[in-house]
């Protein structure tokens, strides 16, 4: 019981160094947190962080055939996501903020989470990034060490973007719809600039 505890410590802390790099998915999230509030933020995050389990149990299952075939098609994944990117990017940019912040619909909610899982699934640099960690850990020394290992890193990143989510949700009522303007404009590009990053790498 303890070293499932202790596997599960780690690969809990493992989770939230993936997830904690600010990159497009933080700004995405702060954003929607800040146009739509917390939990909008957080159910972006949670789609990152469904996307990292998948990635976090290929390495931790051990199966390279997966691995493998994700890096030979990395150039097709990263055109994608970074195309993707682009899409997302000029719409938050364009994006009109409304008079007062709004809750987001149930669907909103889910169109939240599905263009997150999307943007970090076709990342192929987290699955080398996962191989490289896992590389490292003892597993297989009991059948449950993979599962364990899979739950601490979608409990550790799910952590990270509810802490994100909430803590920047204290700012939210402060905000003017100038204010609102300048974070669509300055949001859009920043995850403009990573789309195009993607691409020309």
């Amino acid at each position: 019981m303890t070293e499932q505890l202790s596997l599960f410590l780690r690969a809990f802390i493992i989770g939230i160094s993936i997830a904690a790099p600010v990159g497009p998915i933080g700004v995405l999230c702060i954003r929607r947190t800040l146009a739509n509030g917390r939990i909008a933020g957080f159910v972006s995050g949670l789609g990152a962080a469904s996307a990292d389990m998948v990635y976090g149990a290929i390495a931790a299952f051990g199966l390279t055939a997966i691995t493998g075939l994700l890096v030979d098609n990395a150039l097709w994944l990263k055109t994608i996501g970074g195309l993707f990117m682009l899409y997302l990017g000029i719409k938050t940019f364009r994006e009109k903020p409304a008079d007062q912040p709004t809750h987001a619909a149930q669907s909103g909610l889910m169109n939240m989470f599905t263009s997150t899982f999307l943007l970090t699934i076709t990342n192929p640099m987290t699955i080398l990034a996962f191989a490289a960690i896992f590389a490292g850990t003892m597993l297989g020394k009991t059948t449950d060490s993979p599962l364990v290992m899979v739950a601490g890193i979608f409990a550790g990143s799910a952590a990270w973007w509810l802490g994100l989510s909430f803590g920047v949700g204290i700012l939210r009522d402060r905000l003017t719809e100038t204010h609102m303007t300048w974070i669509n404009r300055i949001s859009g590009a920043i995850i403009i600039a990573f789309g195009l990053y993607a691409l020309a790498s």
